[in-house]
């Protein structure tokens, strides 16, 4: 042990690192702790660790790197003291859903998932796949069984449901994987999958917690978050047909003749299930033990209504959801039925009035009114915040008779109403998110202006699932143009909001459509950027890579000197952040000469001093990812000057805290207080973590004194 600088100290600091390597401040430790690597290891340095593997071989080389040469111990000592609490710490989350009050039966399944919760654990994870028809009653049984679980999960029981994702497939692995991470409390993502799962290792092992994910569509989605440590219970939901994941397979079968009349009896109550006693086997044979279809005959003998469905009900038996959709729409207003099944033709996620009123074409409030109504005949589900949600067999089956009971050209319309909704609004959400950015769109037409960027950005946070969607239902309609405006209209929430693993379905699909509809066009270029740029934060080197190349050259193709410059600039930032600070610095260069090829009154020659001043601060990085102090300092106070000059306090900030970390690396101790001094002076409080992070920097120079 050399001064507690042991290996394993060395190798949970550079976790932690790459942990938190998604944000800015995340970013700018990692810069700082690759160029003390390569002051350590000299250019023999490797890149980013891929994992834990790798951070531990860093670990030990760097540990032995010390014992040669005692001047950098102290070094590394203050760069682990100063680096805030990273031992990450699984928090209980907001628990399962409450479970149904008419659930009955179910005892076979239940005792399967308890003897799976009990049985000894011989190192065999314990996973379970509850799967039956739709309707049957699958997600119940799982939330019931659940909540009767509270002391055995002591550590938490955490509710995954995937279906508002986007896309017939559901979300991504990595995808999943994040959302699981946020409900256990972890604020800042890694943003490697890898790291994800270890992560995820590192915050269930030894605990005893239940995750329970529903409506997931494939093994893929489910696969990582199979359980490392005994007392973690993995219980999946399928949606549709069971898959092939290594798992104790449930199935929930039909409700038997007794359990259905008692279902019936504690959703409608006894007396009115008496006052139809002799409709009863009727109502029995059409609900064919389907939970689903036996609540809405509870429904209906509620109000009053006959419980079994028209003569001409025939598929009620065969299929019972289409049943009961076929039933409720014929006894809803016309005008609702129509909402319902011209609202059911994208597939949307989430659905509110303003959505629902696009599809309708109808106001508002009159589709608030008539969404009320489908919510009353169990069409929808409340998802909250005034918003719905189909049951996905419910949705097919309303899906399947748009066409039939209202005609193609009109279901077209429909959904053509929706998706230039949604374009409308997240073109003025995106706008007044970055008013200045030249990559967002210029807001159309008249619209109620979104009054500052916050409310902007919540505006397509608040949307997101919606829009990733219809990026994809754009491109299906063939409105490949919308499809493209609408993906490049996502650039502020993989930008400021960090939904990268969200919108990154829709950003490839965009991309791949560009290139073939407009190759070496800006289109093009514009979104292989924001491509190459999601990637990139998602730790995808590789690809992030190979889409900045596509868009460097489709901009040049296009003559667009701007975006070229751009795209080149993102390449050195890829090499920079995946620590090759050599190569960062050739692509640097490379952009600074094509941004000065920008004449006066050409496209972007009036932020050209800025994008220069950028370029000054990403060479000066790059140079102390080399350990060349001098050439670092000089060209960051340069960036610092110019910024100075523009008036831009945020990047002059960002600037500063760069000059001072190269300061303290260099020795000069008092001049990186000085630069530390005046960054805080030009930071408000609103930027608490790069406060915070300068006054962790402060105490490595107090130190180091």
């Amino acid at each position: 042990m050399i001064e507690g600088v042991t290996v394993g100290a060395l190798t949970a600091f550079f976790t932690a690192v790459w942990n938190g390597a998604a944000g800015e401040m995340g970013k700018q430790l990692l810069l700082t702790t690759g160029a003390q690597v390569r002051r350590t290891l000299g250019r023999q340095a490797p890149p980013l660790p891929a994992g834990a593997a790798d951070g531990e071989a860093l670990a030990r080389a760097v540990h032995a790197r010390l014992g040669e040469d005692g001047r950098l111990v102290g070094e590394w000592a203050l760069l682990l003291r100063t680096l805030p609490g990273t031992a990450p710490v699984l928090r209980p989350g907001p628990g399962l859903p409450p479970a149904t009050r008419d659930f009955v039966d179910r005892e076979r399944a239940r005792r399967q998932l308890t003897r799976e919760a009990t049985r000894p654990a011989g190192g065999r994870p314990r996973v379970a796949l509850l799967h039956g028809p739709p309707g049957i009653g699958t997600s119940a049984t799982a939330l019931y069984w659940g909540a009767e679980q509270f002391e055995r999960y002591p550590d938490g029981r955490f509710h995954l449901d995937l279906r508002g994702a986007a896309g017939q497939h559901g979300p991504e692995p990595a995808a999943v994987l994040a959302s699981l991470l946020r409900k256990m409390g972890v604020a800042q993502l890694p943003a490697g999958e890898v790291r994800r799962q270890e992560l995820y290792r590192e915050l269930t092992a030894g605990r005893r917690a239940l995750i329970v994910v529903d409506h997931a569509s494939s093994a893929a989605q489910v696969r990582a978050l199979v359980p490392a440590t005994p007392e973690v219970f993995l219980l999946v939901v399928a949606s549709g047909p069971p898959f092939a994941l290594e798992a104790e397979r449930i199935a929930v079968p039909p409700l038997s003749r007794s359990d259905a009349v008692k279902m019936l009896r504690r959703a409608a109550g006894t007396e009115e299930v008496a006052r139809v006693k002799r409709q009863l086997p009727a109502v029995l044979e059409h609900c064919a033990g389907n939970a689903f279809a036996l609540k809405a005959a509870a429904s209906r003998l509620l109000s009053e209504e006959s419980p079994v469905p028209d003569e001409g009900e025939s598929t009620m038996a065969q299929h019972p959801v289409r049943g009961v959709v076929q039933a409720a729409c014929r006894a809803l207003r016309p005008e609702a039925a129509r909402l319902c099944r011209l609202t059911a033709l994208g597939d949307w996620p989430l659905i509110d009035a303003r959505l629902a009123g696009w599809a309708a074409g109808t106001a508002q409030d009159e589709a608030a009114a008539l969404l009320d109504e489908a919510v009353e005949r169990q069409l929808l589900d409340p998802a909250g915040d005034g918003r719905y949600r189909f049951r996905p067999e419910v949705r097919r089956c309303l899906e399947e008779s748009a066409g039939p009971e209202h005609g193609i050209a009109e279901c077209a319309a429909a959904v053509s109403r929706t998706l230039d909704g949604l374009l409308d609004r997240a073109l003025h959400a995106a706008h007044a998110t970055l008013p200045q950015s030249w990559r967002t769109e210029p807001a159309p037409g008249p619209h109620e202006p979104f009054p500052d960027e916050t409310a902007g950005l919540q505006a397509l946070v608040h949307d997101r699932e919606n829009l990733v969607r219809a990026v994809l239902v754009a491109d299906a309609y063939q409105h490949h143009d919308t499809a493209l405006r609408l993906a490049r209209a996502l650039w502020p929430l993989q930008l400021k909001a960090g939904h990268r693993d969200e919108v990154l379905p829709a950003l490839r699909l965009a991309a791949r459509r560009a290139v073939e509809q407009y190759p070496g066009s800006r289109t093009a270029g514009a979104l292989q950027f924001q491509l190459a740029h999601c990637l990139g934060e998602l730790e995808r080197w590789e690809e992030a890579e190979e889409a900045a190349r596509r868009a460097v050259d489709a901009e040049h193709t296009a003559g667009h000197t701007r975006g070229e410059a751009s795209s080149v600039e993102l390449l050195g930032l890829l090499r920079l952040y995946e620590l090759r600070p050599e190569e960062a610095y050739e692509r640097f260069i490379e952009a600074e000469r094509i941004y000065r090829r920008i004449a006066p009154g050409e496209e972007g020659a009036e932020d050209l001093p800025r994008a220069l001043a950028l370029i000054e601060r990403h060479q000066g990085r790059a140079l102390r990812g080399m350990a060349e102090w001098d050439r670092a300092r000089a060209r960051l106070e340069a960036a610092r000057d110019s910024f100075a000059a523009l008036g831009d306090a945020y990047n002059r900030a960002r600037t500063l805290t760069d000059l001072a970390e190269t300061l303290l690396l260099a020795g000069d101790t008092a001049g990186a207080r000085t630069e530390i001094a005046r960054a805080e002076q030009l930071l408000s409080p609103e930027a608490a973590v790069h406060l915070e992070y300068l006054a962790r920097l402060r105490l490595r120079c107090e130190e180091a004194e």
